[in-house]
């Protein structure tokens, strides 16, 4: 569309993502210098609506933003840390390790299991009440430059287009955000920021962003199984010992539990369903005893990146930087990100504060950039920057216990006998052709303990208007027919946890990842001519997964409609 169609407004800084890196963000720069004027785009109908985490949170980054927070009665941070439990295992048992053989930092004694979704509302409260205007529902779906090619703003996409590209009877017009400086904290893979990092070369020199993605259920159990603040993590079976993954159940206030299972993007069996290995983790007898006679009252689905230290791409560019989880700051042995989320949002206000007071603007905020490894943030990522790289050469048992010995003496010594290693491929190819697999057979949802992906993505609330155009973009429809579903068997309806994406046949039934499949063991890839790939995008949960594990890297993921997708409650 032409820019004379679109109404702009102008901040001193453009915020992109209310997040925890977003709002603190916003939060800092409004403290530095009241008269600043603040923007903070969310793409989610209500702040924290898109927000899912697991979550445990170190306060050290509440702390340095807001440190009379503990006077506040309305914070989120209701239920500290009382003990902590690691757990590995196998088919049938499980053994407890001890606490004592942990490194330091894996100690959360101190921290507080949270609902991330309400520590946002909370924050877009603080950040309100400071003046910063907060807009949820608009998704900034387009970045905006000048003609020296700096960034001077984003673009919220259009409203009201119809299926086929047309406007339709209530269409509305993106407007045009801009401002000073551009920060992007849109979370994991972010639409924006991946544009922003290829455009300017910012992964340049950097080892392959890694991902993981987390499947989280919240439930409300019986009283007599309810501990409240016991942490509780574990790796080992459901999966085997060349695929990386791991649990946790956080025990909150009010008899609730949040239960989450992670498996990393770089696994190599397509038949692999990171959503039914969740389902089978919680039929273990060392977990199933917490959710009988519970009732599962929350779903959801995200992809985490894990990267860490030597994955981090340049932070700034001409115009603004990327803060929180679009720059990769999740600390993956800890399961923690959110503590680097809002400290690398403050380290880019005060640099962008400082840079607008000495009447810059649309230049690099290079100060960030070369300040925060020696930061709070890169001090708690370099400690732990091999234990990825070991857990992916050396397998589950001896890669965990290989990065715990390397914590140690990056605890203890500062230093590593390893130096920093690299991840090798990205995710999407260390996935193998299906002829090197078997199917795996999945046993049928029980609807008490184990469930269907369907009924799960209705616990998220998604919802997205069906007559707009598809936000999961598929490239080249003859490669994903000739590829994804011919050679891998088509994976992209097992890895997408939300039942998005299927391969049905003339007559609509399921030829991979449906019941139906499943029902004839499996029997997918075949290169049946009349195999049509089906896009159910109503149900995505902007898990980002697609994006990062089609093996052609094939599907491009964008923002729906602004307001559209999960609406997430206490996740």
């Amino acid at each position: 569309m032409s820019e004379s169609e679109r109404e702009s407004m102008e901040f001193d800084v453009v915020i992109v993502g209310a997040g925890p890196a977003g709002l603190a963000a916003a939060i800092r720069l409004k403290q530095l210098e009241p008269e600043l004027s603040v923007v903070v785009l969310e793409k989610g109908g209500e702040v924290g609506a898109h927000i899912l985490s697991g979550a445990v949170v170190d306060p050290v980054g509440i702390d340095r933003l807001l440190p009379d927070w503990r006077d506040d009665p309305d914070h989120p941070f209701r239920t500290p840390v009382t003990a902590d439990h690691f757990l590995v295992l196998g088919p049938s048992g499980s053994m407890r390790l001890p606490n004592v053989l942990m490194p330091p930092l894996m100690n959360n004694h101190g921290n507080y299991i949270v609902s991330l979704g309400n520590v946002c509302r909370w924050l877009a409260g603080r950040a309100e009440a400071l003046g910063v205007e907060v807009y949820p529902g608009f998704a900034a779906a387009e970045v905006l430059y000048d003609d020296d090619g700096a960034v001077v703003g984003v673009a919220t996409g259009d409203m009201g287009v119809e299926a086929d590209g047309s406007r339709g009877p209530n269409y509305q017009p993106g407007m045009a955000l801009l401002g000073k400086y551009v920060l992007i904290g849109e979370g994991v893979r972010g639409s924006l920021a991946k544009q922003l990092i290829a455009r300017f070369g910012l992964d340049e020199g950097r080892e392959p962003q890694k991902y993981g993605i987390g499947l989280k259920e919240l439930w409300e159990v019986r009283p007599e199984n309810h501990r409240p603040g016991l942490v509780q993590h574990s790796f080992g079976w459901p999966l085997d010992s060349r695929t990386g993954g791991g649990s946790f159940l956080y025990h909150l206030d009010d008899n609730k539990v949040a239960v989450g299972f992670v498996v990393h993007l770089n696994y190599k069996n397509p038949y692999l369903s990171p959503f039914e290995e969740f389902q089978r983790f919680k039929t273990h007898p060392a977990i199933r005893g917490t959710f009988e006679g519970g009732k599962r009252v929350g779903y959801g689905a995200r992809a985490i990146s894990e990267g860490g230290w030597q994955s981090v791409p340049k932070l700034v560019f001409p115009g603004g930087a990327l803060i929180g989880c679009s720059a990769g700051f999740v600390n993956v042995p800890r399961i923690k990100g959110s503590h680097n989320a809002v400290l690398s949002g403050m380290q880019a206000a005060e640099h962008a504060a400082e840079a607008i007071a000495a009447g810059r603007a649309h230049d690099e905020l290079t100060g960030y950039e070369e300040g925060w490894r020696g930061s709070e943030v890169g001090r708690d990522l370099k400690k732990v920057r091999n234990v990825k790289p070991l857990w992916s050469r050396f397998g589950t048992l001896l890669g965990v216990g290989i990065g715990g010995f390397d914590m140690w003496l990056n605890q203890l010594l500062g230093l590593s006998l390893f130096g920093t290693l690299g991840h090798g491929k990205p995710d999407h190819a260390a996935t193998e052709p299906a002829a090197r697999h078997k199917p795996i057979r999945y046993p049928k949802p029980d609807g008490a303990l184990t469930f269907d992906r369907l009924s799960s993505v209705f616990l998220s609330n998604t919802n997205h208007e069906e007559n707009q155009p598809v936000h999961l973009q598929v490239g080249d429809m003859a490669l994903q027919k000739s590829s994804e579903f011919a050679v891998f068997s088509g994976p992209s309806s097992r890895y997408c946890p939300a039942g998005v994406y299927e391969w049905v046949d003339a007559d609509g039934n399921a030829l991979a990842g449906g019941p139906g499949a499943a029902e004839k063991g499996g029997a997918a890839g075949k290169p049946d001519g009349e195999a049509r790939f089906v896009i159910n995008a109503q149900n995505c949960v902007h898990c980002k997964t697609c994006d990062i594990k089609d093996p052609n890297q094939n599907i491009n993921w964008v923002p729906p409609q602004g307001g559209e997708g999960p609406v997430y409650q206490n996740m």
